[in-house]
């Protein structure tokens, strides 16, 4: 069986999401990034890059990186309809999940969230953080043109919904960020889906 290395909270809960809305067995195991657990040797034997998401698979070889486990279990799971069979569509999902991932998170969200990454004197952590929000406030603009009402993926569930998920998720529910309409809406329907229930039960998240 399959088995989620995933820290609450972190980006792992997209990937947590999309196992529960593929329905493929797996287990969980949680890692304590705050206490340090990601730097153990039992967890950086499994990732040397000491961070989640990180997937064993049945076979007992691990995969990490987001995108590439979110398209390796959509794959596993074609009957889910989360890796399009279009090629424009596959392109289109990969893009923005590639993008989501690169950008959003890792330029925009680490300002955001641990600001003394980028500057040590604690006096220009806010700046920082205002720079994560324009990050991601003019991210949000483009996905929404993607997503939205004429978009190449408007109206079409792909595998970027589980970078999606996380990243609305920071945004919206640990920013406290407005989100544009489409990503709103796409995120409150699957915040609201029975998967996203049963992925913030257990990983101990209340609204």
């Amino acid at each position: 069986m399959m088995t989620l290395y995933f820290t609450p909270g972190a980006c792992s809960i997209g990937i947590h999401l999309l196992l529960e809305r593929t329905g493929l067995a797996y287990e969980r195991r949680r890692v304590d990034i705050r206490a340090g657990e990601n730097r153990e040797p039992w967890f950086t034997a499994l990732n040397p890059k000491a961070k989640v998401p990180v997937l064993r698979r049945d076979d007992g070889c691990v995969l990490t990186e987001f995108p590439v486990i979110a398209r390796y279990l959509a794959a596993a799971a074609p009957e889910a309809g989360l890796l399009p069979t279009d090629p424009e569509h596959r392109l289109r999902a990969d893009e923005l999940t590639e993008y989501l991932v690169a950008t959003l998170h890792m330029q925009g969200f680490s300002r955001i969230f641990r600001p003394a990454k980028f500057v040590e004197d604690p006096a220009g952590h806010e700046a920082v953080r205002a720079q994560g929000r324009a990050i991601v406030q003019d991210g949000l603009a483009i996905v929404e043109r993607q997503i939205g009402p004429g978009g190449p993926l408007a109206d079409i569930r792909t595998v970027a919904d589980a970078a999606l998920f996380y990243i609305l998720f920071w945004t919206i529910d640990r920013a406290g960020l407005t989100a544009p309409p489409s990503c709103a809406r796409l995120y409150a329907e699957l915040r609201a889906s029975e998967a996203a229930e049963r992925v913030f039960a257990a990983e101990g998240i209340t609204p």
